[in-house]
């Protein structure tokens, strides 16, 4: 009798470790988003065998635009077939400082809601008067997107966390543009390597923050202002430096719209699927 009454206690606290072993709900409940820059070296070769790959890892999303070569349209009827949505794009400075309204076209093509610039022009070291003139053309170029239903996003890149007063350059953005018209796209790897903290960024400008590029950066990189690092230094999610779950708490957080893996490494093709297997496996 003793026997059977410690068989079932033993089976009780197993069972009880199996449910703990399993609770906690997904961190990440999230689309799945990709962007299109991870597949610039596939794309030329087959646009159809590439979206049939990006399908095929249960990829939902793509920020864009469209490939080189490729005609808007024609690619966005590729996309359809495929079920991805594309809710951002990525656009020039130059480009769209000297013709937002084309750029408002080339969204409305996509149905994209967001229209995000990755870099702002500058020398060999981004000052004061650089961060000025995007505030002034990121003001101006905001206010003509909203007025067409678009966002614009500034997709930081780490030479923008250079000291500038008590804050940093990025900071001066941040605190002088409107609002109304201009929000932020945090790419998690660019902010590290600019020696800033992703998570605590994302607090600090809680309701600026739209998009997310998932990134991670190999481990022993040092940090910098440079805005670049070998692109063999991307690694998948998990494996480098930053801390993932922390940052995607904070983008929970803070409400964060679409996530885009991007992943410039050679090496995506193998990476991608862990990166993707790891964010689905958090848990809260």
């Amino acid at each position: 009798m003793k026997k059977l009454s410690l068989y079932i206690y033993l089976m009780f606290v197993a069972g009880l470790s199996n449910t703990f072993a399993q609770a906690g709900k997904p961190l990440f409940t999230g689309s799945i988003g990709v962007q299109a820059y991870t597949y610039r070296n596939s794309f030329p070769n087959s646009v159809v065998a590439t979206l049939d790959t990006i399908k095929a890892l249960g990829i939902t999303e793509m920020e864009g635009p469209n490939p080189k070569n490729s005609i808007p349209e024609e690619f966005k009827k590729l996309l359809n077939e495929r079920n991805i949505t594309m809710p951002s794009i990525g656009i020039d400075y130059n480009t769209i400082v000297k013709d937002p309204e084309a750029a408002v076209k080339l969204a409305k093509v996509f149905g994209s809601k967001y229209i995000m610039v990755a870099w702002i022009p500058h020398g060999k070291t981004f000052t004061i008067d650089d961060a000025k003139k995007a505030v002034d053309d990121f003001n101006t170029v905001g206010k003509i997107l909203k007025d067409n239903g678009i966002t614009l996003c500034y997709h930081n890149h780490g030479y923008e966390f250079g000291q500038y007063g008590d804050g940093t350059l990025f900071d001066y953005i941040a605190q002088n543009t409107n609002p109304q018209y201009v929000s932020f796209e945090m790419d998690v790897l660019w902010a590290f390597h600019g020696g800033a903290d992703p998570a605590k960024l994302l607090y600090k400008y809680k309701g600026r923050w739209k998009l997310m590029h998932l990134k991670d950066i190999r481990k022993g990189i040092a940090n910098d202002l440079t805005g670049g690092t070998d692109t063999k230094n991307d690694v998948a999610l998990g494996t480098g430096q930053i801390n993932i779950p922390e940052v995607l708490k904070a983008a929970k957080a803070v409400g964060i719209e679409h996530y885009f893996i991007e992943d410039e490494s050679p090496n995506h093709a193998a990476q991608i699927p862990v990166t993707i297997a790891y964010v689905k496996s958090l848990k809260e």
